[in-house]
């Protein structure tokens, strides 16, 4: 599910709905122009604090996902800490395959296995 995650935010990126990095994100966040943000797990506390901050004070989506060497190279950079998504249907597809991955082993396969 992870590699489909990435997969699904390069296809943004080369779709031109996606944009990374702290400075063009949070510029982007502040003119209203982003739909979901999301931040690696191994970025900086405070650069997660940050966007949580910025976002929770906008009523934007944030996720946690991911690390920050994987991220840029889903979407042909170098490292990135940060991503944004600007449209709202790649925005919500992207939220429900973060959100369904945290269950992707879940009780259901309890002893089928």
């Amino acid at each position: 599910m992870t590699n489909r995650i990435y997969s699904f935010l390069g296809l943004a990126m080369k779709a031109g709905k996606a944009i990374s990095g702290e400075e063009t994100c949070e510029r982007a966040v502040k003119a209203g122009k982003v739909e979901l943000v999301i931040v690696a797990e191994d970025a900086s506390l405070n650069t997660k604090k940050k966007f949580e901050d910025m976002c929770s004070f906008r009523n934007l989506e944030i996720r946690v996902f991911g690390n920050k060497e994987d991220m840029g190279r889903s979407m042909g950079k170098d490292v990135r800490s940060v991503a944004a998504i600007v449209e709202k249907g790649f925005a919500k597809k992207m939220m429900e395959m973060i959100d369904n991955k945290s269950s992707e082993f879940g009780g259901e396969y309890y002893g089928k296995v």
